[in-house]
């Protein structure tokens, strides 16, 4: 058996300078020795210029177009906005890329099937970068859902919010695929969806706008075919700077989540049942790496994982049903 030692590491370049990169990207893949950051591009060469010096990346890109045709890059992060997932997704993928692509996976779900039939046709990996899912606080978020703790699960209620004041702030514009459900309620219907294990129907959805076609906050409810009921509310311009939480009810208890979806920054779960309260912390890495972990074993191993190209495409089908059903346009059309 060949030493991991000896296995060289997966080669991955950047679509753009995104202020998220460092926290998903640059930061933890020192802990990855896997993976390998070997090259930027962004619009603004200088920028990604003063980018690389900052993260130690070796190589710098004029365009995306001269990234994608680096030959010695395996693999490329699209932190891109979310109106431009699908686009230079596709092209990375045709370019013979793996891609770690940057939630919410599109636009809509006919760019997401799109994309899907691409990574599917070219063989390479592709998946949506929902961290939490690779911690094992969802591990446990599922095993509670299955194993009696709290009875037979009757109704999920779970919200996701911040305060971003500023309007100008990609967020918000509709044109690149901007709002509140997507930036922020792209995670509840992701980990609703995960923890039932089926797809739901979309049965009310109310928007607040903060522009035209662009909600600040949406509030949604949506009906599993097991007749569980849930209720979700996303909101970029929460009353709370961060606002994170879930609850889970059963016949026989309740179980319930501060930061569901940073578990490696904060988190408290509480079950609460016959037998009493129990509250604590579920252990692992930061969510980061162990996410680079997984998208690496699934180029190297074809470990499955569960933010794979299907799973996006459902997410957003929920997603364009819940701009739908509180009458705005789907983002991207």
């Amino acid at each position: 058996m060949r030493s991991l030692i000896n296995i060289k590491p997966i080669r991955m370049g950047i679509l753009g300078a995104a202020a998220i990169v460092p926290m998903a990207l640059t930061g933890p893949v020192r802990s990855v020795s896997e993976i390998q950051v070997t090259a930027i591009a962004a619009r603004d060469p200088k920028r990604a210029e003063k980018f690389a010096r900052r993260h130690h990346i070796p190589r710098v890109h004029e365009t995306y177009d001269d990234l994608l045709s680096d030959p010695e890059i395996d693999a490329v992060y699209n932190p891109l906005p979310n109106g431009l997932h699908a686009e230079w997704t596709i092209r990375a993928l045709r370019a013979g890329k793996h891609v770690l692509c940057e939630k919410p996976f599109a636009s809509n779900a006919k760019e997401a099937m799109e994309m899907a039939s691409v990574a599917r046709k070219t063989g390479k990996v592709l998946s949506e970068a929902f961290a939490y899912r690779t911690h094992p606080l969802a591990a446990r978020l599922k095993e509670v859902m299955t194993n009696g703790e709290i009875g037979k699960i009757q109704k999920i209620e779970t919200r996701f919010g911040f305060l971003n004041l500023n309007l100008f702030n990609i967020r918000y514009h509709y044109e690149l695929a901007g709002g509140a459900q997507m930036d922020a309620g792209c995670y509840p219907v992701s980990l609703v969806r995960f923890l039932v294990g089926e797809e739901p129907t979309v049965t009310q959805a109310k928007a607040r706008l903060v522009k035209p076609q662009v909600d600040s906050r949406m509030e949604s409810q949506l009906n599993f075919p097991n007749g569980i009921q849930t209720n979700i509310v996303c909101d970029m311009l929460s009353p709370k700077l961060f606002d994170s939480f879930l609850r889970i009810q059963g016949d026989a208890g309740e179980m319930t989540v501060i930061s569901p979806y940073q578990p490696h920054w904060f988190h408290l779960i509480t079950v609460r049942n016959s037998k009493g309260v129990k509250r604590g912390r579920i252990q692992g890495e930061n969510a980061y790496v162990s996410q680079l972990r997984a998208f690496s074993n699934a180029i190297r191993s074809q470990t499955p994982f569960t933010t794979n190209p299907e799973d996006a495409v459902n997410n957003m089908r929920v997603i364009d049903a819940i701009y739908e059903k509180a009458g705005l346009h789907l983002r991207g059309i």
